[in-house]
């Protein structure tokens, strides 16, 4: 689950949000971090610092019951952490309740051992960003085979596109209902809920009320609207002009559609968004990623796809629609099949094992039955297993799928029998969507 905060965009400096994953402390310095939080009677633990800013930092904590959960505590006695904590706090409380935004579990001052006060936000703990997912892809573009002469980008799957694409557009859409305009999507404010299985919106600092920005700087370089960016260009030079009410919720349309773009296509776009072709021409550098990338799937979800981008890079913010029209595009009518690195990549409380049942074994009543309870329990060493399931017909036949209480359970017995032998035969781990596993639905994976 999630936390909340990113790299500066704004006057309200914040702290990075691609290290705030769980379990990745990366390489930030430790030596400061707090030991324990009080939050509402209750000790929790610090695990881990997962960011810091000039204003705030945020961590990973556990408390005695084994509950995870993320604190981002605002620096003390700083105009800017003070303004930050009020502003992320009043939107938070505002917009609560949606499956894909962030969930704010409350808020709670922090005493210092030397009596330091400091204003905290507990948050949901999330998972891998698609920023994370972003440089996975690279890596493995990288690795490429020879053919491609190394130059071949990889983006992610038609499946993840469209999951993480429909996930952000149903949370705008709510959130630019209630009158908001969140301001920085980025990739590393889009993070994966393991147990809610779907991204979530995070880092709400910069966020206002459509109609009342009462802050210039908005949005980050690389997935900022032109419109934004004449304003930042304006704000930059001490000049503003007059009756301008700010800029609308068109601005998170044009970022998102950044996003969706680098996914596909596997590029960061920066330099891209940047240039003066760009400016110029920048449906026509759109249909040129999608023309060079036309083999990795279907030629008709494909054209949907960019469409959709398209329809939301329109320079005149007026003509980009909206996130609920957004929705409405063909693109999300189409079945995807995930393929086998998504369900490595995207942790889940379901579990499936490959490569560990011979045919054999499912149809000798007596061996099948001595499997189910040998798998049950190895499984049971890493967690509490709610069900086991091994079919003995297609789909799914001979696959163990092992249905956890819980994401962290999962976790854990994906990365502990990953590589194992189980009689002679090495175990392949892969998560698998709940949701698919109590319908039921045993898919066959896209290799």
């Amino acid at each position: 689950m999630a936390h909340c905060s990113s790299n500066p965009s704004g006057k309200v400096p914040r702290p990075d949000s691609s290290a705030l994953m769980a379990g990745s402390p990366g390489s930030v310095d430790q030596a400061m971090k707090p030991v324990l939080f009080e939050i509402f009677g209750e000790f929790w633990n610090v695990q881990a610092r997962l960011g810091q800013g000039v204003s705030a930092s945020v961590y990973r904590v556990s408390s005695g019951r084994a509950s995870t959960a993320a604190v981002k505590e605002f620096q003390a006695d700083t105009q800017s952490g003070d303004y930050g904590y009020q502003k992320e706090r009043s939107v938070l409380e505002d917009i609560q309740g949606h499956k894909n935004i962030v969930t704010l579990y409350g808020v709670f001052t922090n005493r210092s051992q030397v009596g330091v006060a400091t204003h905290c936000l507990l948050l949901e703990l999330l998972d891998v960003s698609v920023s994370e997912l972003l440089v996975r892809a690279s890596t493995q573009s990288r690795a490429c085979s020879p053919q491609c002469g190394g130059s071949q980008k990889q983006g992610h799957s038609m499946w993840l596109v469209q999951h993480c694409a429909r996930d952000v557009l149903e949370a705008l859409a709510f959130l630019h209902k209630e009158g908001y305009v969140h301001a920085d999507l980025k990739p590393r404010n889009v993070l994966w809920s393991a147990d809610d299985e779907c991204f979530k919106l995070i880092d709400f600092g910069l966020s206002f009320k459509e109609g009342n920005q009462d802050v210039k700087y908005i949005q980050t370089d690389g997935y900022r609207a032109p419109e934004a960016e004449r304003q930042y260009s304006l704000a930059q030079a001490g000049m503003e002009v007059e009756g301008d009410s700010g800029c609308s919720a068109a601005v998170d349309l044009w970022s998102l559609a950044i996003v969706l773009l680098e996914m596909y296509s596997g590029i960061k776009l920066k330099d891209t968004v940047r240039s003066p072709e760009w400016k110029d021409n920048s449906a026509a550098i759109v249909d040129h990623i999608f023309a060079s990338n036309s083999v990795v799937g279907p030629a008709i979800p494909v054209y949907h796809l960019r469409d959709l981008i398209k329809s939301m890079l329109h320079n005149n913010p007026k003509h980009r629609g909206t996130a609920e029209k957004a929705l409405l595009s063909p693109f999300f009518s189409i079945p995807f099949a995930p393929h086998i690195e998504d369900l490595v990549l995207l942790p889940s409380p379901v579990l499936r094992l490959l490569n560990l049942i011979d045919d054999s074994h499912l149809h000798n009543e007596e061996e099948y039955e001595d499997i189910l309870e040998d798998m049950k329990e190895e499984c049971q060493k890493y967690g509490s297993v709610v069900s086991l399931l091994i079919p003995k017909e297609n789909p799914g036949k001979g696959q163990v799928f092992v249905e956890y209480a819980n994401a962290g359970d999962s976790k854990e017995a994906q990365r502990l029998l990953t590589g194992r032998t189980f009689d002679g035969k090495f175990v392949v781990a892969t998560f698998y969507p709940r949701s698919a596993y109590k319908r039921g639905y045993l898919y066959q994976t896209v290799q």
